[in-house]
């Protein structure tokens, strides 16, 4: 498979997911939904490296990419998917999903600021297309 199936494949999953955590966080606080959650990723991760984790190429990974690919999942997955089931249980999931989904936009803005990736006219116009939805979706 290629990136775009990928990718799509990834759509796919991560829409169902806020679904499941809407419903489930109806009866439970947010900061409950989290370890639960948690609970799940840590099983993956158990599967995950009893049958397939490259072992020997994680111990010979630099420290500075460690650091850096750890502390995104601290980030994203447990302070930002936190503030995620806060706005969750208070909000609609037709609005709060793609305003939250819109970390695309913050993702391009520091590609093009820290990482002097390429600014192309459709990569503007994809983000005006994120902006332009976050503020009919605001309203």
């Amino acid at each position: 498979m290629n990136a775009f199936w990928w990718a799509l494949l990834t759509a796919g999953i991560w829409g169902v997911v806020p679904l499941m955590e809407k419903v489930g966080l109806a009866s439970v606080a947010p900061n409950v939904g989290l370890i639960a959650r948690s609970l799940g990723v840590m099983a993956g991760v158990v599967v995950f490296g009893a049958l397939w984790a490259p072992w020997p190429a994680l111990r010979q990974a630099p420290l500075g990419a460690l650091a850096l690919l750890a502390g995104g999942g601290l980030l994203a997955s447990f302070i930002g998917q936190l503030v995620f089931y806060r706005a969750l249980k208070v909000g609609a999931i037709s609005q709060v999903t793609p305003v939250a989904g819109a970390y695309p936009l913050v993702a391009a803005l520091l590609g093009w600021t820290l990482l002097g990736e390429s600014i192309t006219p459709l990569r503007v116009l994809g983000v005006i297309c994120v902006v332009l939805g976050v503020v009919l979706l605001r309203r």
